[in-house]
């Protein structure tokens, strides 16, 4: 046989152990792909579970809450959007079990992410539309805001502390949540640039309402706000603005926040 055939049988031979190769290794990351995929559904499958064993209870909580809220129930698109967005990617790992537990949970800095009932119930109040603009006061880990974010056309959020403030804004950018806004600063100056505003938000205890923030409520704005003494007893405060810039306010629930830091 000429050398030129054994050659060429040879690269022959070499190819295709190198293809055979080639085709075992592709087969094996797909199985190792497939097997990622299957964890990750499961991951997934399981916090759906729990997202909605958390929105029963939000169900169920306002229920017996109806006399003092005026309401018995949470609107669908308020508990479509609790049912949506993973709170678990909103606290820290060594929480994360709990993270659809109803109970507020440590983020940091001394700081605290809201139990479901009370996210839900805050933006239930601010009856947010499609085509409003919400500021939020006190970003925290950025979870109401991403609850707020499926509802309301922008998003403009406030948090004083730099830790928080910058992890929130990473943590929101990675989820895809583009209509929000984020800031570094006192929220008792509100945003003044981005005002005035549909619904404004306050998550954390103010001693009393900051006037900034009222004026930049638009007319039939409304403004949730837990309002009283730090670490003593609080009430969460329903303000409404007139078309004629009258200001109604109604005392709701007792709650208790942390207090909010800064001017206040």
């Amino acid at each position: 046989m000429a050398p030129s055939r054994h050659i060429a049988r040879a690269v022959r031979s070499k190819g295709f152990r190198a293809g055979r190769r080639l085709i075992t290794t592709a087969i094996a990351i797909m199985s190792v792909l497939a097997a990622l995929a299957v964890s990750a559904a499961a991951v997934e499958s399981d916090d759906a579970v729990e997202r909605a064993a958390m929105v029963r209870t939000i169900i169920s909580y306002a229920a017996q809450v109806s006399s003092a809220i005026g309401r018995d129930r949470i609107a669908p698109g308020v508990l479509e959007a609790m049912s949506i967005v993973p709170r678990h990617e909103f606290v820290p790992e060594d929480v994360r079990r709990q993270a659809y537990a109803d109970r507020p949970l440590p983020i940091g800095y001394g700081q605290t992410i809201s139990q479901p009932f009370i996210v839900a119930l805050m933006t239930d109040l601010l009856q947010v539309g499609p085509n409003d603009v919400v500021l939020e006061i006190g970003t925290g880990s950025g979870y109401q805001a991403a609850v707020l974010a499926r509802l309301a056309r922008e998003v403009h959020t406030i948090e004083i502390v730099p830790g928080l403030a910058d992890a929130a804004a990473q943590r929101l950018e990675r989820l895809g949540y583009v209509n929000v806004a984020t800031r570094l600063g006192d929220g008792y100056y509100g945003w003044q640039e981005a005002a005035p505003f549909d619904g404004i938000i306050v998550t954390a205890a103010a001693s009393q309402i900051p006037p900034p923030l009222i004026q930049q409520l638009k007319p039939g704005g409304r403004m949730v706000i837990p309002v009283g003494a730090p670490f003593a007893l609080q009430h969460l405060v329903l303000v409404e603005v007139d078309g004629e810039r009258k200001i109604r306010t109604r005392q709701l629930l007792p709650v208790q926040f942390v207090p909010l830091a800064g001017r206040n």
